[in-house]
């Protein structure tokens, strides 16, 4: 859909198919944030217990429920956190009463809260064949944990050793791989068939690998998977801004504190859920692909997941918004994306 003006653009109401939204002060802290701008969001499971159970589901679908401003009309979609020993008929049940949206495969250790996470593919595969039988998505976070391979080199391996056979021995299984991060899993997305699809962050259109380093460390920037090289970015702001179906939005938005960022261990993740959709919006002007906005934000994620469009829309205006320096969460603060920057446009909520 075409902006109605070149100060001001109309779109179907957004969906986030992507975020952490943590839990206890931090959930009510962060929770208003996505839910201003989105109808709906996949919810990440990796929660310090993870989410693994329906009565877990229910439980953290409830808190977040509890946890939102009056009258937004957020619905969150929960999603089963996958272990060496989840229970297939569990995930089932879970997704036939429509508790669980999807299933989320986090590799041991990969990222926050991933101690649980699944060792061996082989351990999972009465999972995986229930998931393909029952048509349920599986979200993958897409990297090795070797550490004998090279964190930047991480995803394009797990695409090579992992991914590739996995899709070999499960055709017909629905996948989106999540936060895309490299030109190799473009192209391999690119090349499979429709039942494989991937999220794009705001985070990874606009910065590269150097973000992290510029004039000293800057624990603000880092994130798993971890931003790469300027080839990678382009062409991740290509395959969004494409207009490609297979391509669309997930903010990965990950809050930590302050404090917790700037630690001697510093925790990966990028807190951009304040301004996901006005950093979308200025990677899109720039990208010269305005037009394209709604169908990355609000059109192919509920046709992935088959889930009707959403039928409010909102209104972005291009008037210039401060991103403040820093958000209360409790007696935490929080450092969003931007922190300290104009960004180009504003969110002006429902139209």
């Amino acid at each position: 859909m075409p902006p109605e003006s070149e100060q001001r653009l109309v779109i179907r109401r957004p969906d986030d198919w992507h975020v952490h939204l943590r839990d206890g002060e931090m959930l009510a802290a962060v929770v208003g944030h996505t839910a201003r701008q989105f109808g709906r969001a996949i919810v990440m499971p990796n929660l310090k217990s993870p989410v693994t159970t329906i009565r877990q589901a229910q439980s953290y679908r409830d808190r977040i429920l509890s946890a939102l401003p009056e009258n937004t009309g957020f619905e969150p979609l929960l999603t089963a956190y996958l272990t060496d020993t989840i229970s297939a008929a569990e995930i089932a049940a879970g997704y036939g009463d429509g508790v669980f949206a999807a299933c989320k495969l986090y590799p041991a250790r990969a990222t926050t809260n991933a101690d649980h996470g699944v060792t061996s593919i082989a351990l999972i595969k009465d999972v995986l064949e229930t998931l393909q039988r029952i048509d349920m998505p599986l979200l993958i976070h897409g990297e090795v944990t070797s550490p004998q391979v090279d964190v930047f080199d991480r995803e394009a391996v797990f695409i090579e050793t992992v991914l590739q056979p996995l899709r070999q021995d499960f055709p017909e299984l629905r996948i989106v791989l999540e936060h895309i991060t490299t030109k190799d899993a473009v192209d391999f997305v690119l090349a499979e068939g429709a039942n494989l699809a991937a999220t794009i962050t705001p985070h990874h259109l606009e910065i590269n690998r150097n973000a992290m380093f510029e004039g000293g460390l800057r624990p603000h920037m880092y994130c798993l998977p971890t931003a790469k090289r300027e080839q990678h970015r382009l062409a991740l702001r290509a395959a969004a801004t494409s207009g490609n179906p297979k391509f669309f939005l997930g903010t990965d938005s990950a809050p930590h504190s302050i404090a917790a960022k700037e630690s001697d261990c510093g925790c990966a993740g990028i807190f951009n859920a304040p301004f996901a959709l006005e950093a979308y919006a200025k990677v899109f002007a720039e990208e010269n692909a305005l037009e394209k906005l709604q169908g990355f934000a609000s059109e192919y994620g509920p046709a992935f997941y088959r889930l009707p469009i959403n039928d409010t829309k909102v209104v972005l205006e291009k008037q210039p918004i401060e991103v403040p320096e820093s958000l209360q969460a409790g007696a935490e603060l929080l450092r969003p994306f931007h922190a300290g920057a104009s960004l180009p446009w504003r969110f002006a909520g429902a139209a």
